[in-house]
């Protein structure tokens, strides 16, 4: 049966943004979290890293698998376990450790939706549009993200944090609805097989293919500690306002921030497949980097400029997403395409485990403060600025 590409996209997207429901509910309430369970930044980083701690863990199975299994069996898996752990959250978090347990299980049946996700789109849209296709479901994280945000805050001010989550459980099982019913089974490699071990060897051996996945590496440290944190610096922002000064709610501009990354991605993967790609990169990496040092040192600026700045942060923060990921499609060794991913999501998420956490003790040791918010966005900078350096020395 044929599939039109555009159609299988759309669906395939659409069940990728509410299945992301749950994904920045506690960085969008952990202010909130903060006081309620009396948690220091380091103990708020480990609960944010725990949800990418478990993508991390089982991404390498669960996406390199979909060369051998259909992808679509996963994503439903991953999309219930994710009803599982938002329903968990709603009614049974009680402090730091279950907390960190249920957010790990979130992380795990992310790992189940988002990459076999990708593969289903890289496999039916073979061709000169495939760039684009895959630019287009990677961009759409931002607009999953960007609700999520805004659930969290409308959901929580109304009824209170739990309710949110289980609002974005609601939101996971319509994406499980859409996986079920539309989305076709994935395609999956025929043939002699060999060991999975081998499999990454394959990968690894690709010069190409590693320049993308460490570049995505460096990314993600970056974008990942920004959407932990933003919250919780805008909150900070306001405390340093003088009184009466007009304020918008943090969470709103974070959605803002989020949602304006869908064109953003887009349009750097269009300018990367106009010039050089690794250029291009290397170029909105560094331009994300200086963005990032001047944002963290601006906390006591009148409200309005530091959101704007945000804002045009989130534009940089996520310019070479799409390009980074259509890349490593491309860079793909023949048939091993599910296992590339694996590893490219692998390195990514490993990455974005270990800035929510960088950050969270670099303010602890600086004591928060004005100081610890601007090293805390420097923290940021300074992993995004391996990226241009990983993608000189691997691309050939």
């Amino acid at each position: 049966m044929e599939h039109s590409p555009y159609r299988l996209t759309l669906l395939v997207c659409l069940a990728e943004i509410l299945g992301l429901a749950s994904i920045a509910v506690f960085s969008a309430l952990l202010p909130t979290f903060q006081v309620e369970w009396d948690l220091n930044n380091t103990a708020a980083g480990w609960i944010s890293a725990a949800f990418y701690g478990g993508y991390m863990v089982l991404v390498p199975v669960l996406a390199s698998v979909t060369d051998r299994l259909d992808a679509r069996r996963i994503m439903g898996l991953g999309a219930l376990l994710g009803i599982l752990s938002a329903l968990g959250y709603a009614f049974g978090a009680r402090g730091f450790w279950s907390a960190l347990a249920l957010r790990f299980l979130a992380g795990v049946s992310l790992a189940g939706i988002y990459m076999p996700g990708l593969k289903v789109v890289s496999d039916y849209t073979e061709g000169a549009l495939q760039s684009r296709f895959v630019s287009f479901y990677t961009a759409s994280f931002s607009v999953g993200a960007s609700l999520s945000y805004l659930l969290a805050g409308e959901v929580s001010a109304m009824a209170g944090w739990r309710w949110a989550f289980a609002a974005s459980a609601v939101s996971t099982a319509a994406a499980l609805v859409i996986i079920v019913v539309f989305i076709p089974a994935g395609k999956v490699r025929s043939g002699q097989e060999e060991a999975l071990l081998a499999d990454f060897k394959v990968v690894f051996r690709s010069r190409s293919a590693m320049a993308y996945v460490l570049g995505y590496a460096a990314h993600m440290w970056e974008l990942f500690s920004m959407r932990s944190w933003i919250v919780a610096f805008l909150a900070f922002s306001i405390q340093l306002q003088p009184a009466g000064a007009t304020t918008w709610s943090p969470t709103r501009i974070a959605f803002i921030i989020n949602l304006i990354g869908l064109p953003a991605s887009i349009g750097g993967n269009e300018l990367s497949r106009i010039f050089n790609r690794p250029k291009v990169i290397a170029a909105v990496m560094i331009g994300s980097a200086v963005l990032a040092s001047v944002l963290g040192f601006s906390a006591s600026l009148p409200y309005a400029a530091v959101a704007m700045m945000a804002i045009l942060y989130g534009i940089t923060v996520v310019g070479d997403s799409a390009s980074l990921t259509a890349g490593v499609v491309a860079a793909a060794p023949a048939g091993f395409r599910g296992t590339t991913l694996a590893v490219h999501s692998t390195f990514g998420f490993g990455a974005a485990f270990l800035g929510p956490l960088a950050v969270g003790m670099v303010l602890d040791f600086f004591g928060g403060g004005q100081t610890g918010w601007a090293m805390a966005f420097v923290t940021m900078a300074a992993g995004c600025l391996l990226g241009p350096v990983f993608l000189s020395r691997l691309n050939p």
